[in-house]
């Protein structure tokens, strides 16, 4: 009893005030959303009405336009994720060679990741609305002069520029440090072989960083599924709510409708989605780093 005691103490004292403070700010909250996501509560009165669920009849009925939210950021982040992995490693593959300015082609690309979502997205807008205008003139290019901000289908592709630029920065570094990991051997023993440098990098190289492949797949789909920041900065949902994100909505619900009960029951599915989506990617990713092993 006393080995005992003397093993748990120190776990005790070093996770002890970290479990508390998750409790406090993750654990708890979160089952008090679950429960307001049961009531009409408005943010603002002293009691809140029991309404079972109405509020989740009403989002999957079609009375609030929060499916229309989901789709879209799922088919945002489906855009996102593949084309910044898929960037990310092939700058990465560029750079991991020696050449004259190599760091400083790490630095920039690493760079806009330093950035805060707000503010990427004002200068993003900025660019769209003025810069890209300015220069579809001069040049007299007619994909230059489209609306970026003002139809659905270029607002949706403004965001995806706008995240890859932000995001493909930080796969790269990972795929630099998982490619300059792999064993000159393995290389060597390829080449050997009579292997092409394409067939050495899918059929080598890629198979030996698939932990790190995950690490970004688990990265860039959490951060496209919970974009907020640059949404509101460089769309702001529109136009006319059609680049709505499910984290926007949600904020908009609840802070400038002040439907707070659906608020918490939007925010719960959300939160089972994103939950779902990166529990069968990281099922899948593993499962196929356990094969190529």
């Amino acid at each position: 009893m006393k080995n005992k005691l003397k093993t748990f103490l120190p776990h005790l004292i070093f996770l002890g005030p970290a479990s508390v403070l998750f409790a406090i700010a993750v654990v708890i909250p979160f089952f008090i959303s679950i429960y307001y996501s049961f009531t009409n509560w408005n943010g603002i009165s002293k009691t809140a009405k029991f309404i079972g669920l109405k509020n989740y009849i009403d989002i999957f009925s079609g009375q609030s336009p929060f499916l229309h939210s989901v789709i879209f950021t799922l088919l945002l982040g489906l855009a996102i994720v593949v084309l910044t992995t898929a960037l990310g490693i092939a700058l990465a593959a560029l750079l991991t060679k020696c050449f004259k300015g190599s760091d400083l082609f790490r630095a920039v690309f690493f760079l806009p990741n330093t950035m805060g979502g707000v503010v990427m997205g004002y200068i993003w807008r900025f660019i769209f609305l003025m810069v890209i205008q300015y220069l579809g003139t001069v040049l007299s290019w007619s994909v230059l002069k489209l609306p970026w901000l003002g139809t659905p289908g270029t607002a949706y592709a403004a965001l995806i520029i706008v995240s890859i630029w932000q995001g493909a920065g930080y796969v790269m570094v990972i795929m630099i440090a998982a490619l300059a990991g792999i064993p000159s051997e393995l290389i060597e023993a390829a080449t050997l072989d009579g292997a092409s440098g394409w067939r050495i990098f899918w059929k080598v190289k890629i198979p030996q960083c698939m932990p790190y492949i995950t690490v970004c797949l688990f990265w860039s789909i959490a951060s496209s599924l919970k974009m907020f920041d640059v949404n509101v900065a460089l769309t702001k949902g529109g136009p006319y709510g059609t680049t709505t994100s499910m984290a926007l909505h949600i904020y908009n619900d609840a802070f400038t409708g002040n439907h707070y009960g659906l608020a918490n029951a939007e925010a719960i599915i959300f939160f089972a989605i994103v939950f779902s989506v990166t529990f069968i990617q990281m099922y899948f990713t593993q499962r196929k780093d356990r094969e190529l092993q």
